[in-house]
């Protein structure tokens, strides 16, 4: 039988740290606006119960559309780059 090969190191990805608070900067920006919608359904109503359900619903819709605006994106050059070396492994015995 034949022993697997080790696979090639690879160097390893260091991210930015705007790449690495960008995630951060996004939970905050729909937290804004849970924090609106709710203070809005607050003052219009005065029930504690009806405005934290109008800003539970509130943040997590914004966090879903927030994700599927930035999956609608074009990718980078870099990341096209990337995803090219995920694509085609170096040696035959993949997997």
């Amino acid at each position: 039988m034949t022993e697997p090969t080790e696979p090639a190191p690879h160097d390893p990805v260091t991210p930015s740290r705007r790449d690495r608070l960008r995630p951060l900067e996004l939970l905050g920006f729909s937290a804004v606006l849970g924090v609106f919608a709710g203070g809005i359904v607050f003052f219009a109503t005065r029930d504690w119960v009806l405005a934290l359900v109008f800003l539970g619903v509130a943040f997590i819709v914004s966090v879903m559309m927030v994700a599927l605006v930035g999956l609608g994106g074009k990718p980078s050059q870099e990341d096209l780059e990337a995803r090219k070396d995920l694509q085609r492994p170096d040696s035959d015995n993949w997997h």
